[in-house]
């Protein structure tokens, strides 16, 4: 991963001489390989951290740098997590470990953040109708009984609209953590 940019601070706009980070959602993220923790490969499993993991702090650093520099300081850290951090499905070890991971990341940016106004939350989206979500709708998605079962989706404009919701709350409220799901989508009783 080129990480070049861990570095980076943001310019302030010609016209005005200075920049703000209100908000920040993190929102890249990649299945990574199909497997039980026996059945991936180390490179597949860095790749997976790199992307899910590694992406996430990389943005966020560069955000709370700016958000602590800013006059007046503070903003709102938005991570997209995955309803995986809380109930895996079979066969992700890679993508739940990374997952787990950004629930954790979370709650230290909100932790570290709160001197200067800033905040971090994490919204856990499950089965909004995306690309990445194609390959579990098409042939089903793999459930822990080992059969295969088409699930319900939602349309990806409304996890859009909860990210702006959380968005828009004032400094003083912070959601922490919003789970979003497809109504009828196996959770409660996965795994």
């Amino acid at each position: 991963m080129d990480t070049a940019g861990y570095g980076h601070e943001f310019r302030g706009r010609a016209d005005s001489g200075h920049y703000r980070v209100d908000v920040l959602f993190n929102n890249a993220g990649s299945f990574g390989p199909s497997g039980s923790v026996d059945q991936i490969s180390l490179g597949d499993w860095n790749e997976t951290i790199a992307v899910n993991l590694t992406g996430t702090m990389l943005c966020a650093a560069a955000a709370v740098r700016q958000m602590k520099e800013q006059d007046p300081p503070g903003g709102r850290i938005i991570n997209n997590g995955s309803l995986s951090a809380i109930a895996p499905r079979p066969l992700a070890a890679a993508y739940t470990a990374t997952k787990h991971a950004v629930t954790g990341l979370t709650k230290s940016i909100d932790l570290d953040g709160r001197a200067w106004g800033i905040s971090c939350a994490q919204i856990d989206i499950g089965n909004a109708a995306t690309e990445l979500l194609d390959g579990i709708t098409a042939g089903g998605a793999l459930q822990p009984d080992g059969t295969r079962k088409a699930e319900p989706t939602f349309p990806a404009e409304e996890a859009a609209r909860m990210v702006v919701f959380m968005a828009g709350l004032p400094a003083s409220a912070n959601p922490g953590s919003v789970v979003l799901t497809a109504a009828g989508m196996p959770y409660l009783g996965r795994g």
